[in-house]
């Protein structure tokens, strides 16, 4: 101690000098210690967006489901033009070809939401434009086709309104024309089916009646000329079409939001 004292009284300058070095010395311990223990907390990577959800629409099942609507035009020209066997012709390629997609989406796994969609669509537009022409020539009542256009024209302005709400967002215009999202899947109710078959049959009946035979229908034993069959399938087409669109609007049992189950459980029942 005393010769640090001496030390500082002869020179002070060296003593300062060793305690700048050691305090240095502490100082880069120090620092070297801190980055040892102290790593810079890294960067979260960014959250992956949502992947929407699509399908491929672009099966055979719905090309011929495409090609039954874009039939419709030469089938109205044919009722108009009276071309009673084209028209014929047309109803029995629209049956067989509306069989077999079906089938082969069953078959081979080709649903889609779209095919479900389309489906029903291509019935819808086969049935109005039989309605439609065969009203203009008078082979069928104007209060029954009134009823069944106005029938389609609401449920259509429905399935716009339903496939809006139920896009996954962002709801955009170019998302809502591409069909390869899906939003939400048709699923018929039981008496819409069997008005639709009905349908079809009465305007396939009426189609093809001027090539039928004018004598009389056996139907369970009773003898009925084809003007009052077909009136009793007008009427019963008639009471079949306000059922089916009161079971859409009150018991709420057709359609299913495909956007808002989990991937993977999909159940669609059409092709």
């Amino acid at each position: 101690m005393r010769f640090l004292l001496h030390l500082h009284r002869a020179r002070p300058h060296l003593l300062c000098v060793e305690n700048y070095r050691y305090t240095a010395v502490s100082l880069s311990r120090c620092s070297l210690s801190y980055r040892r223990n102290y790593t810079l907390p890294q960067p979260s990577p960014p959250p992956k967006p949502s992947q929407t959800l699509r399908e491929n629409i672009y099966t055979f099942p719905n090309l011929l489901t495409l090609s039954r609507i874009a039939s419709c035009p030469v089938l109205g020209w044919a009722v108009i033009g009276g071309h009673h066997k084209l028209a014929t012709g047309i109803l029995v390629y629209a049956g067989i070809s509306d069989w077999v997609d079906g089938y082969l989406a069953r078959r081979y796994s080709m649903k889609s939401v779209l095919g479900t969609i389309l489906d029903p669509a291509a019935d819808k537009a086969l049935v109005t434009t039989l309605t439609v022409t065969l009203g203009l020539k008078g082979l069928i009542p104007v209060p029954l086709m009134v009823v069944i256009i106005g029938r389609d024209v609401l449920l259509s302005l429905s399935a716009f309104y339903i496939r809006y709400t139920s896009l996954p967002p962002p709801k955009t215009f170019k998302r809502y024309w591409d069909f390869g999202i899906p939003s939400a899947e048709v699923r018929p109710t039981y008496i819409s089916k069997v008005n639709t078959a009905l349908q079809l049959f009465l305007m396939g009946v009426t189609t093809i009646s001027p090539l039928l035979p004018a004598a009389a229908i056996h139907v369970g034993g009773l003898a009925l000329d084809m003007s009052t069959f077909l009136t009793g399938l007008q009427y019963t087409v008639g009471t079949t079409t306000i059922w089916s669109g009161l079971s859409y609007a009150l018991l709420k049992e057709g359609g299913y939001v495909i956007s808002r189950r989990e991937e993977g459980k999909s159940d669609s029942g059409g092709s």
